[in-house]
């Protein structure tokens, strides 16, 4: 279902940056994250209108899809500013951000956890890595060792 969800809001003018499952059998719960193409860090563009058409628009896109059989639960939020990065693309388009990834098993000796300042993606797909620039040093990380990556928002930075 998330390809056709991703073309589904892409003709609308957002792209999906999570779907996430969950409740029950009886009321399923689809909670989705959306962005503008063109947002940068910390500034969406997703208003709360936006939310609401896209909630409209996606109950009904579900309703046909399932025939009116289930009735979904359904919550769409912008990315808010610690936007996760779920898309080997995204670790393209925010290069030169500060990123903080998360491990499934150490990514540094004896952490779970770095942060560092993106430098990109490079590989083949299926074998890509994410580069970060660890206090001066160069760090590269698989994209198959992250569990979850977000970008870190400076607050004291913000104008």
């Amino acid at each position: 279902m998330e390809p056709e969800l991703e073309r589904f809001l892409s003709g609308m003018g957002f792209e999906l940056v999570s779907a996430e499952r969950g409740g029950g059998r009886r009321r399923p719960l689809l909670r989705l994250r959306v962005d503008r193409p063109d947002s940068r860090p910390g500034h969406s563009n997703v208003t709360v209108d936006d939310c609401a058409e896209v909630s409209r628009a996606v109950s009904r896109f579900l309703e046909q899809r399932a025939g009116g059989e289930e009735d979904w639960v359904l919550e769409v939020s912008s990315p808010g500013v610690d936007r996760p990065l779920t898309k080997p693309r995204d670790y393209v388009r925010f290069a030169g951000q500060t990123v903080r990834l998360r491990g499934f098993g150490p990514l540094l000796p004896g952490s779970r956890q770095v942060v560092g300042r993106l430098v990109g993606l490079e590989g083949e797909p299926g074998g890509e890595a994410v580069v970060l620039d660890v206090a001066g040093e160069k760090v590269t990380v698989p994209l198959a060792d992250i569990a979850g990556a977000t970008l870190v928002y400076d607050f004291a930075g913000e104008s």
